[in-house]
This record gives C-alpha cells, sequence and structure tokens, in this order.
C-alpha cells in the first residue's frame, strides 16, 4: 500500500516518525525532570483512550507516511494496555517499525509479551552504572530493576537495545567511558544526550550542561572513536562514532549545542491528543476535540497537515530570547 500524502513543512521536511506519549506519569523522579514530589498528571478523561491512540497511530501510518512509531511517557510501562496498543499498530499496513522509550522499571516482566505483540525494539535510559548515583539522580531505588529489564529486552529479541544516558556536572560525568565500556561488554548501543531544559522546574542551565564535545573528550581519553560518515546519519538525533575501528558504534544527540532541525523527521503526539512539532515547541494543536466530536480520518489527517505545515526551521535554543516550553518533558514525551 503506497502513500501519497505525507507530512511536510514549509521548509520541505517529511515527517516520517512518529512518537507517541501513553502517559505522563512516572515512577522515578529524575532530578533534571521533575521535582521530588512529583507532578499533577493528566485526569484518565484527558487521556486518549487505548481505542483512540490506535486511531491516530492508522491515520498517521495509513493516510500520512509515518514509518516508524515510538512510544514514550512519562513512563509507557505504567499504561495499563501497552501491549494491545503495540499489537494493534503491528497489525496495520503498512506495518510501521515499533519501539519503546523506558526507563526500564517492569521491562524485565513485560519484555516477552511485547516481543511477542510486535515491538521492534527498546530505548532504555540509565545514567549510572551506580546504584547510589542512581538514587541520588531518580530519588528511588530502582538500579537493580533496570538492569534486569536491559537484560530481559536483549533475551527477548527486542534489539538492538539502545541505552540513553545523560551526564550531569560533578554527579555522573566522570563514567562517559565506563557507562561505554559497559554497555560493549553486553552488546547495547549506547547514547549520550546532552540535557535539554525540558524540567518542570525550569532550573536548566546551559553552562552546568555537559556538552558533546566534553562527552567525546572523555571517550577519546579511552576508545579510538572513528566518525560515520555523513551520510550514514541521515535523519537520526545522534551524531554516531566506530568505537576502536567498529564494528561497535556510540553515539551522541547534541540537542543543545549541535542541533539536528535540518533534517527532523518527527511529528509528536502527546498523551492528551496534541500534535506538537518540536519538543521545545511553545505551540499544540488539538487532535482529541476533533476526535470525540466524531471528525472524520480525511478531517483528522488535515488537520495534522496543517500543525505540521507550522513546523518552525529549528528549535530556537540559539535564541537569547528562547523560553521553555510549557510542559516538561515527562508530559511531552521522549
Amino acid at each position: 500500500m503506497e502513500v501519497d500524502v505525507v507530512l511536510i513543512d514549509s521548509f520541505g521536511r517529511i515527517a516520517t516518525d512518529l512518537r507517541v506519549s501513553l502517559t505522563d506519569r512516572c515512577n522515578l523522579r529524575c532530578t533534571y525532570c521533575m521535582p521530588e514530589e512529583g507532578l499533577q498528571w493528566l485526569a484518565k478523561s484527558e487521556l486518549l483512550t487505548d481505542e483512540e491512540i490506535v486511531r491516530l497511530v492508522r491515520i498517521a501510518v495509513t493516510e500520512l507516511g509515518v514509518r516508524e512509531v515510538r512510544f514514550t511517557g512519562g513512563e509507557p510501562l505504567l499504561r495499563p494496555g501497552l501491549v494491545g496498543i503495540v499489537a494493534a499498530c503491528a497489525e496495520l499496513r503498512p506495518r510501521p517499525r515499533l519501539s519503546l522509550t523506558t526507563n526500564g522499571i517492569g521491562l524485565a516482566r513485560n519484555s516477552a509479551a511485547l516481543r511477542q505483540a510486535g515491538l521492534d525494539r527498546v530505548n532504555v535510559s540509565l545514567d549510572t552504572l551506580r546504584p547510589d548515583v542512581f538514587q541520588r539522580l531518580t530519588r528511588r531505588r530502582r538500579h537493580g530493576d533496570v538492569i534486569e529489564g536491559l537484560l530481559a529486552a536483549r533475551a527477548s529479541g527486542l534489539a538492538p537495545v539502545k541505552v540513553n544516558a545523560v551526564l550531569m556536572r560533578g554527579i555522573n560525568d566522570d563514567e562517559a567511558a565506563d557507562l561505554l565500556s559497559w554497555a560493549l561488554a553486553h552488546d547495547y548501543e549506547l547514547r549520550f544526550i546532552e540535557q535539554m531544559p525540558l524540567d518542570a522546574q525550569h532550573g536548566w542551565q546551559r553552562s552546568d550542561m555537559v556538552t558533546a564535545a566534553e562527552i567525546l573528550q572523555r571517550l577519546t581519553q579511552r576508545f579510538d572513536l572513528t566518525p560515520e560518515l555523513d551520510d550514514r546519519r541521515g535523519s537520526a538525533p545522534a551524531e554516531r562514532w566506530l568505537v576502536d575501528g567498529g564494528p561497535a558504534r556510540v553515539g551522541v544527540i547534541a540537542s543543545v549545542t549541535r542541533p539536528f532541525c535540518r533534517a527532523c523527521d518527527r511529528t509528536r503526539l502527546t498523551a492528551d491528543g496534541q500534535v506538537r512539532t518540536c519538543l521545545f515547541a511553545r505551540e499544540e494543536s488539538d487532535l482529541r476535540t476533533s476526535l470525540r466530536a466524531g471528525a472524520s480520518d480525511a478531517e483528522i489527517a488535515e488537520l495534522w497537515r496543517i500543525a505540521m505545515w507550522g513546523k518552525k526551521a529549528g528549535s530556537g535554543l540559539d535564541d537569547p530570547a528562547f523560553l521553555q516550553p510549557d510542559r516538561p518533558m515527562s508530559a511531552i514525551g521522549g
């Protein structure tokens, strides 16, 4: 089945990658994301139902040319209907590639069911190899659960297993090379991500951020890194390097210092049914209201196309007038 209509913006970028937030709730309290007491979560009535999520994904895939769907949160494993949502989306034609971004808590008991339902791979967030530092960063004693989840994901055939790590100055920034050594030993693909201004507290400071250049400097003290050719990157957010001649690779997502906006191919759907064209967008387009008012697939697809046409050229992070979005990362979706 060929899709003739695509999600294109006014700069000619075509969105083929859909990020779907399933919940704004999380069972960790990462210091760079939210306060220790948590946030005011969305009411159940505001959340899209399982059926509404599947319908919007179907429209994106069959009407708008989306080829990859990533389920995010908050923590998507907290969504009771997750396995059913994955299974329904795996039946779509053309079949999209399905992935999940998770903190890994609960993955050990769910990975086999998710793989059987049709999930292709996972990205697991893990910022440290030290349980005490994990507790300091997340305010929870769940380091062992994340490690178990990673092992279960690999055993279930969710491949490649990617690990996302954020380095915080003075807390875990001394672990860059250790994290890579550990990832290589376990056949995980490691991605370092610059800390972004998406915390609910709005406490992010550029001067405190560990930059991509610093991360690479730490890695090259132990490893020989060879840049991958640019044509291998495509629209991927991570710049990648071969480690000690390959084939293993490490990536760095320099969202702040070297943003990838020119090749961005993403569209985002929040847990309450809002289209976001960028992580840092301050505007949203409401699909939920039209969905619940009885709009047709064609009408919803047109609303989505209109939203994406208005996508800005870049995130605006380098603009002195930059303002963080009102929603934090947990409410936007990773």
